[in-house]
């Protein structure tokens, strides 16, 4: 079947239709990761967003369970250059396209993805609309024109989860009852970041995003993690409130929404960037140390440098692609966050050490409290 992608400034590309069948709106990002798109799919962060996958060949291995990052794929749509109609892999369970159409998510291929990615890196992250149903190539610009978009809206409260759990507790048996108890925040995390805690051997509490601080501090948590999450952060207060109301009481580690978070609880003021960073290659360098890492990155949005008080937060890490903040530290407070993904999932494990950090300002705090 025949498939339409249009943008909101005029650009419409034609291809083939996988997946589900319909029309879906949102954002069209491009991620520039060669492998791993399982776990692309399955991020929450895309909630809101049309994937353009860079890499030329897509679906070659299937879909498996144990690769998903979340309970299910949370993006709007997907755009590749070629869908593979054999999944050849002996871990895959079923193939990428009857898996897109299992949670009604759209797909297109036989698209030219270069043509598209050069014209949003000329142009900047465009709402647009992708179908199987209007071949009208005006009607489908003003769709994408009338397309609600990013700026102002709430995604969370659509990824968050509604009931607490625990994480991997058939698990933990091995793991000690003293050790420490990590209270999740989840604003859309991904699996791979639970892993790295439980790995840490951690016992770790996933909580909804619309809990206050009174619903994590009974927890009695030695540390809280600020997760992942997609669109505006602005637009969801409560949980930067309820981080302002946490801050001092506990250790807290913040990732990519999870930053912008402690950034608006602490006064800062978050922008949309032009171009939005997503993919598995983007060099970020720690201003402690001077070192550059290879970091996964899915943001649309960061916080204003300007607008940060220097007073009370040192900034640790920079993007060396266009200098936006990548990591703050709070310069008296057991606070810290990163822009990037140090769970990866996909992408280069160079920044799973942030979780090393978090578990020993756990230790450092702890060691202080009981003094």
């Amino acid at each position: 079947m025949k498939a339409f992608l249009a943008l909101e400034d005029g650009f419409v590309i034609s291809g083939e239709s996988f997946g589900a069948e319909g029309e879906c709106y949102g954002e069209i990002v491009f991620n520039t990761s060669m492998s791993g798109y399982q776990e692309i799919i399955t991020d929450p962060s895309y909630k809101g967003q049309i994937v353009t996958m860079t890499y030329p060949l897509i679906g070659n291995y299937g879909i498996n369970s144990e690769d998903a990052e979340s309970r299910r794929p949370f993006l709007e749509g997907l755009v590749v250059k070629e869908y593979s109609k054999c999944a050849s892999n002996w871990r895959s369970q079923i193939t990428l396209a009857d898996y897109l159409k299992q949670y009604n998510i759209l797909g297109i291929e036989a698209v030219d993805t270069r043509e598209l990615t050069l014209h949003i890196r000329q142009k900047g992250a465009l709402k647009a609309v992708l179908s199987t149903q209007d071949y009208d190539k005006k009607s489908l610009v003003e769709k994408a024109r009338q397309s609600k978009g990013l700026v102002g809206i709430d995604l969370v409260k659509e990824v968050t989860i509604n009931k607490t759990y625990i994480w991997a507790a058939s698990l933990n048996k091995s793991i000690s009852a003293k050790a420490f108890k990590v209270v999740v925040v989840d604003c859309g995390v991904k699996y791979s970041t639970l892993w790295e805690l439980h790995k840490r051997g951690c016992w770790v509490f996933v909580v909804p995003a619309t809990s206050t601080d009174e619903d994590i501090l009974k927890y009695n948590p030695d540390g809280v993690l600020l997760s992942n999450g997609p669109g505006d952060p602005a637009a969801v207060p409560y949980v930067y409130e309820t981080v302002r109301k946490l801050i001092g009481k506990v250790p807290i580690f913040g990732i990519c929404l999870g930053q912008q978070m402690i950034g608006l609880a602490l006064g800062a003021k978050t922008y949309k960037l032009k171009f939005g960073h997503h993919g598995g290659n983007h060099p970020v360098k720690d201003l402690r140390n001077n070192k550059v890492f290879i970091t996964v990155q899915n943001h649309g949005f960061c916080i204003d440098m300007a607008t940060v008080n220097k007073k009370e937060l040192e900034m640790t890490h920079i993007n060396l692609n266009d200098n936006t903040l990548e990591g703050i530290r709070h310069k008296k407070l057991p606070v810290f966050s990163v822009q990037f993904h140090p769970e990866a999932g996909p992408g280069p494990h160079d920044a799973r050490y942030l979780f090393d950090e978090f578990v020993q300002l756990i230790k450092n705090y702890r060691k202080r409290r009981y003094a």
